[in-house]
């Protein structure tokens, strides 16, 4: 469903040496398949996530979705095939709960009772009973629901790819395992998702295959137990002890 073809990115700092956020990536993602993208900050994950849906461009190589050349699509089309979901929600401060989420089917043209539906359901899918909270405002929410509604107004269109940055890490451990575990059940084999995560754990939690990322490369691809039992390279291994230490298996 989505393929990195020998993808690189640099970035060229005004006054400045350029900076190689990715070097020559090489990564599939099936049709139906969650891969989490790990690595320590400023590793590329990010820049790599943002490739697929044209917010950031290569500097070389290509990244293809369904077999076409992202490169090649029109940007908003393009984005509206795939749901996003950043920290927080990103949610818009002067929309209502209902209004965030129905945002896009208003974009695409929807009639209004439809988009009414649409939004009752994926409320509801998220653990958000609609006469309570379709009326509210972002403010009016805690961290874990605001977190919520991002995710259902990502789901909106219904689309075939999920992208999903850091979408748990701004809250408390409680709320964030909470939220991974109804993720998990939310989970559809139609779907095809991609997540940027900084926790391992959260990775083996969610993902089918876990991409770890180092310096711009690609150090491992592999299941759970592929990176655990078998680490490409010592400094898999490192880092896998350093942050698999001290928490439970996730399995």
């Amino acid at each position: 469903m989505i393929r990195f073809d020998t993808v690189s990115k640099t970035y060229q700092r005004a006054g400045g040496a350029p900076v190689r956020a990715l070097v020559e990536v090489q990564l599939e993602v099936a049709r139906g398949e969650t891969v989490c993208l790990v690595g320590p900050s400023g590793c590329g994950k990010t820049t790599l996530l943002r490739l697929v849906n044209r917010l950031v461009e290569p500097t070389a190589g290509r990244v293809l979705v369904g077999g076409e050349d992202v490169a090649a699509a029109e940007p908003v089309a393009l984005r509206r095939r795939m749901g996003y979901v950043v920290q927080e929600g990103a949610l818009f401060p002067h929309l209502t709960v209902a209004g965030n989420v129905g945002l896009l089917c208003g974009l695409a043209g929807w009639p209004a009772e439809r988009t009414r539906a649409r939004v009752e359901e994926l409320l509801e899918r998220v653990h958000l009973a609609p006469a309570r909270f379709a009326a509210r405002y972002p403010a009016e929410l805690s961290g874990g629901q605001r977190q919520r509604v991002g995710v259902a107004r990502a789901l909106a269109l219904d689309p075939e790819i999920l992208l999903m940055d850091e979408p748990f890490g701004a809250l408390d451990p409680i709320t964030r395992h909470e939220l991974q575990r109804e993720f998990a059940q939310l989970a559809d084999r139609r779907r095809t998702v991609v997540i940027v995560t900084h926790d391992m754990r959260e990775a083996f939690l969610l993902g089918d295959r876990v991409a770890l990322i180092s310096g711009g490369r690609l150090a491992q691809v592999g299941t759970e137990r592929e990176l655990r039992e078998a680490p490409a390279s010592e400094q898999v291994a490192r880092f896998l002890e350093h942050h698999l230490e001290g928490q439970l298996d996730a399995h």
